[in-house]
């Protein structure tokens, strides 16, 4: 693993993505298309990571390797790898930062993904989540898998498992559609997960365990009955609604207007709705003009899901 690299820059595109998907908190995730981050990575004579520049629409990022979540992912690689040789990163910011919609875990990925294609004998894409989840922790506090998954395999993604990650993707419908809507308001994961309980009410676990499984059942069997009676969060979403202004709204004008299931994108403030191809525009106008209505602007997209995760761009 420590030979020299057989080139010396690769660019990498790691798309965004919905984490917890309303009823798999940590576990769940899908990857959003639309946009997403770019890392270009350059190989070193001297072993280390450097951050040479980071550009795009959140450019405020820390440059030290130790405190970005790309620079991190990457010194845990190298703490794996223990090359004779270092990297220095390029980051191109096209996440908004506190969206709720993976801009951390992207960095991360598409760091990981160029480093990778410069070492002689590559990662696997499990080693490479792992050094990813590394790099995630430096954002939330805590190291948690749904969108560094999502962001690296592409499509709906379930993760089992922490230490030994055990990684899934869920077909989907070919007729769902993902409405992302994205406020323009800044809510950061840290705050996001620091207001929830540690404790769950037994009859709200029964509830959210069967939602889980009917959801993950409906996926498989393009149950669409199935889909939306299980497409609600009984535990985190009640908890965090607070925090953005015109949840309520937002997710009742989305179901109006003939969504599956409508929830909270991540740690928020962006929401989400699945909706089939032809109402989905319906849906996408419903929840803009409810943020609308509490002066909130937004950014809106509709993507398939069934997408592609990171890759090598360059």
């Amino acid at each position: 693993m420590s030979a020299a690299p057989p080139r010396t820059r690769a660019s990498a595109f790691a798309p965004a993505s919905v984490g917890n998907v309303a009823i798999g908190f940590d576990i769940l995730g899908f990857a959003v298309e639309a946009l997403g981050d770019r890392v270009t990575v350059t190989s070193t004579a001297a072993p280390g990571v450097t951050i040479s520049a980071v550009r795009g629409i959140a450019d405020e990022l820390p440059q030290r390797a130790e405190d970005n979540t790309a620079g991190r992912a990457l010194l845990a690689m190298q703490e794996a790898l223990q090359p004779k040789f270092g990297f220095t990163l390029e980051i191109d910011k096209g996440i908004p930062l506190g969206s709720g919609l993976g801009g951390s875990a992207a960095s991360a990925v598409a760091a990981v993904v160029a480093a990778n294609a410069l070492l002689a004998e590559p990662w696997g894409q499990l080693e490479l989540l792992r050094f990813a989840m590394a790099g995630e922790a430096v954002a939330s506090g805590a190291r948690h898998v749904d969108n560094i998954a999502a962001s690296l395999y592409g499509g709906l993604v379930l993760t089992v498992g922490i230490d030994h990650p055990r990684v899934k993707r869920i077909p989907v419908p070919a007729s769902i559609r993902a409405v992302i809507v994205h406020p323009h308001m800044f809510l950061a994961t840290a705050k996001a997960r620091a207001i929830l309980r540690r404790s769950v009410e037994l009859s709200d676990f029964v509830w959210q365990t069967a939602h889980l499984a009917g959801f993950i059942s409906g996926c498989y069997t393009d149950d669409l009955d199935m889909i939306r009676a299980s497409l609600e969060d009984v535990v985190i979403e009640p908890q965090r609604q607070a925090l953005i202004p015109g949840f309520a709204d937002v997710r009742r004008g989305a179901m109006a207007a003939g969504a599956l299931g409508c929830s909270i994108s991540g740690a928020g403030p962006s929401m989400f709705a699945w909706a089939l191809e032809a109402t989905a525009p319906k849906v996408l106008a419903a929840m803009r003009e409810a943020f609308a209505r509490h002066s909130l602007a937004t950014d809106e997209w509709v993507v398939e899901l069934r997408s592609n995760g990171a890759r090598v761009i360059g």
